[in-house]
């Protein structure tokens, strides 16, 4: 048999999956009789001409012999997937723990769990649907949990996200497609499987993290919610145990921190034990809200949603040198109170599967590195994003502080609304965002918005709506690892985005499922 990628087929906006299959079969020259078994690939749109707009499709086709050369068409003896290579011969001491149910630390401890490794996963933030009740009194009323919000609980901060996959790493291991697949194994929409920029939405994803818990305990895992990492026990530059935050000790080889980008008092734990880490650029900034119907029609050259909600993707470099870009942008979206920690304001982007909200959102945002933040301790630039956050707080009087694109040029607090009206979670206040932010990144950012108004029509009209402060785009923090992903203490694992080694869930997920074959390299499984 062979398994044939027929791709750049391209057709109009109202063609279906079918009509695609059968332009395969055409391009590739076999019959339906030929084809054991298709399936769609991937499908994009093409929009670059608003007058004739396609979706691109490949599709692969397996058949039974095939010797033709046919154009766009490459042959394979079998479709590829993602293959576990090997494992190690070294027996394990005790259970390998796993500290955060992010992304990272989801995919590390399903992988370990799947192949008979019995992890223990700890958590610091509760089960999902308590979680949800924690998040939403916080939105409601003000009420935050330090230990369990919208950066920490089960399935990390990807969940109250838009659940984006997208990623733009390399995988030739098909690493991409086990995650993917694994998504839609628990619940997912299968078109996550082929669409250029899949999401799952963050109503899909909480259920969807729920279910993959509850296999990963059928497959001899075993979970800690609501217990923190309090200190890590070593001797000899190894890892012998965990001192949690209820005082229990967990003896342990292995440990993948997977903490995400949030948890700075484990930060602090880490470098006060000289775990190797360095500062990282990141980028701080704010969101902008637009009416969505005005992205699609500048996107798409109509209004309505046949194509779903348009996204967008800006980039610019200002006169300065600064890096300005869109940053998490989430079609027919909320604006969320994201904060962790009392008296500091954070905001992100959230959209539902529909992605059907009145609003298109994303964060505008400002590269900023270690000579913004100067000094020599690794954590310097997470005292700078708890400055900007507090600063946030002060201003916005405890709720999200908002303004409108005019009068944060002008330099005045916004009195009212325009045609864009805010769709957030998490109540607002009017205030002037040039207080929070530096002037450099306030500058960036009004020049930025200007010249994307010559890419997006509207894009920089005085009513669209601000808030403030996008500070946790990415770890402020790097921590040193070698290439078996272990730091400077054997048997330590430093995972995912908040180690710095990460930008988004599948990438997350990625470095998990390598930290994994690390493991497995060295281990062999309990059973």
């Amino acid at each position: 048999m062979k398994f044939l990628k027929v791709s750049n087929i391209k057709l109009n906006i109202d063609a279906d999956e079918n009509t695609a299959i059968h332009q395969a079969m055409r391009l590739s020259g076999v019959t339906a009789g030929d084809v054991i078994d298709k399936k769609i690939m991937k499908m994009s749109i093409d929009a670059r001409n608003k007058s004739e707009i396609h979706k691109i499709y490949t599709v692969g086709l397996l058949v039974g012999e095939y010797r033709k050369k046919r154009k766009n068409v490459a042959v394979y003896d079998k479709e590829p997937k993602y293959i576990m290579k090997c494992f190690g011969t070294e027996k394990p001491e005790h259970r390998p723990v796993v500290v955060g149910f992010g992304p990272s630390g989801m995919f590390c401890a399903y992988m370990l769990a799947k192949y008979g490794y019995r992890p223990l996963i700890i958590e610091r933030g509760s089960r999902v649907d308590e979680r949800i009740k924690k998040i939403n009194q916080f939105w409601e009323k003000g009420i935050l949990d330090p230990e369990c919000n919208v950066q920490f609980g089960e399935g990390g901060a990807g969940t109250f996200s838009d659940g984006k996959l997208n990623t733009q790493i390399k995988d030739k291991e098909n690493r991409i497609q086990l995650v993917l697949e694994t998504f839609v194994k628990y619940g997912a929409k299968k078109n996550i499987l082929y669409d250029a920029k899949p999401h799952v939405g963050t109503d899909i994803l909480a259920e969807v993290v729920k279910k993959m818990r509850q296999d990963i305990e059928k497959m001899g895992g075993t979970f800690y919610f609501d217990t923190a990492l309090s200190d890590i026990v070593f001797e000899n530059d190894r890892i012998r145990s965990l001192i949690l935050s209820d005082g229990a000790r967990i003896d342990t080889d292995i440990c993948v921190l997977a903490i995400g980008h949030s948890a700075r008092d484990t930060f602090q734990m880490l470098y006060e034990k000289n775990i190797s880490m360095e500062q990282k650029p990141f980028a701080v900034g704010e969101r902008v809200e637009h009416l969505q119907r005005r992205i699609n029609k500048s996107q798409y050259g109509f209004a309505d949603n046949r194509l779903g909600a348009a996204g967008y993707k800006l980039t610019y470099k200002t006169k300065e040198g600064r890096g300005v870009y869109s940053f998490c942008m989430c079609p027919g979206g909320y604006v969320v109170n994201a904060s962790s920690e009392p008296a500091h304001t954070v905001v992100n982007g959230m959209s539902y599967s529909g992605r059907n909200g009145t609003n298109a959102n994303s964060a505008i945002v400002v590269t900023v590195t270690p000579k913004d933040f100067p000094g020599d301790n690794p954590l310097s630039g997470v005292v700078f994003q708890r400055e900007l956050e507090q600063k946030a707080f002060k201003e916005g009087k405890g709720l999200i502080p908002i303004q409108k694109l005019g009068d944060f040029k002008s330099g005045s607090v916004s009195e009212y609304f325009g045609n864009v009206k805010p769709e957030t979670k998490g109540k607002t206040n009017f205030a002037d965002i040039n207080k929070i932010l530096p002037d450099y990144i306030c500058r960036s950012i009004k020049e930025g918005m200007d010249y994307f108004g010559n890419v997006i029509e509207g894009f920089n009209e005085n009513d669209v709506v601000l808030s403030a402060v996008e500070s946790r785009t990415s770890s402020p923090v790097r921590m040193i690892r070698d290439d078996k992903f272990q730091c400077n203490v054997k048997g330590l694992y430093p995972a995912g985005e908040g180690a710095g080694y990460a930008g988004g869930i599948t990438s997350a997920a990625i470095d998990g499922i390598k930290i994994f074959e690390s493991i497995a390299e060295t281990y062999q499984p309990f059973s």
